[in-house]
């Protein structure tokens, strides 16, 4: 499994993805918006989505676990 992590402190904006669906490298997984700015946080590896551990509302900090893909 590859961990997505988010990269800065942030409110989830949009959740793009879900469990089971097939993503390629640098496809959007969520968006995160930060003093007015999208930031979107893309697949680091192609694979599956194993596990998506946030929700649109949520708040992240640097390191918190976003999703995890199952490169198989």
């Amino acid at each position: 499994m590859v961990d997505v992590r988010a990269e800065l402190s942030a409110n989830v904006w949009q959740v793009r993805v879900e469990v089971g669906q097939r993503v390629e490298v640098d496809d959007d997984i969520v968006v995160l918006e930060s003093m007015k700015m999208e930031i979107p946080i893309g697949a680091p590896v192609a694979g599956r989505v194993a596990e998506v551990a946030v929700e649109a509302q949520d708040k992240v900090v640097d390191g918190t676990l976003v999703a995890r893909i199952d490169p198989g």
